[in-house]
């Protein structure tokens, strides 16, 4: 049975969500684009079902999450619910390729050819689409491949031989930083290499970037993001796992 949200949780969700579109639309005025060519990807990470409806109510139709087994549990949770989409935007480990594939419209953090052919290999039928993620800083604490031309088309060309695979674009998340400008310049670099890989390749194979969340989506799509990953600004304070369980 789809959980039916709470008044209270309607409310506060609505709000966040027009304030939200406000400035996604004042951010694409800025750059020139089109608030309809942005994808917003609602982080659901550690929020409950109830909250996830609520956004749905207001027109949210895309979410992401982190974790494989909570994204499956609010998967069955919201099945009634139509035209849902469901993003993997976590760490995938090799032995939980076969339970994501398939089962996200999007996997954005795919990290190896060796994912790949994972994804690839669990794929009975349709198509998954993937994007590469970068650690665009080379930071330790994150996921992700190098920022290496030669390394990403090699990766590239070798996924696009998969079946059952359809490679869209790079996800990237910039080291944190008080000011979300300081991010500018890593969206930037971000933009700068799909552009290099999709004239070499000679095709739009790099149509998507994922990058921008909450604290920094302006931005993002100030240089070029399709997809922006906002979690607390749409759903509020994040609870911690423990509260979550």
């Amino acid at each position: 049975m789809t959980p039916e949200p709470k008044p209270h949780l309607e409310t506060q969700i609505q709000e966040n969500i027009a304030a939200v579109q406000s400035r996604i639309a004042a951010a694409c005025q800025r750059s020139g684009r089109d608030p309809d060519d942005l994808t917003l990807v609602a982080v659901s990470k550690f929020q409950p079902a109830e909250k996830i409806a609520a956004a749905y109510a207001y027109g949210l139709r895309h979410f992401g999450e982190n974790y494989l087994q909570e994204a499956l549990e609010k998967q069955e949770k919201l099945a009634g619910i139509p035209g849902i989409h469901w993003h993997m935007v976590g760490h995938v480990q090799s032995r939980k390729a076969r339970d994501v594939a398939g089962r996200f419209a999007l996997v954005h953090s795919v990290d190896s050819l060796k994912l790949a052919k994972l994804l690839a290999q669990n794929m009975d039928e349709g198509t998954q689409e993937l994007l590469l993620q970068v650690n665009l800083a080379d930071e330790a604490s994150k996921s992700g491949l190098e920022a290496d031309f030669d390394g990403l088309l090699t990766l590239a060309q070798e996924i696009k031989a998969l079946p059952r695979l359809r490679l869209r674009g790079l996800m990237c998340m910039p080291p944190l930083c008080p000011d979300p400008e300081a991010s500018r310049p890593w969206f930037k670099q971000m933009a700068e290499l799909a552009a290099r890989l999709n004239q070499k390749l000679g095709e739009p194979v790099f149509n998507y970037l994922s990058m921008g969340t909450s604290h920094d989506f302006e931005a993002a799509i100030e240089e070029g993001a399709t997809h922006i990953r906002l979690g607390e600004s749409i759903f509020g304070e994040r609870p911690s796992r423990k509260q979550a369980a």
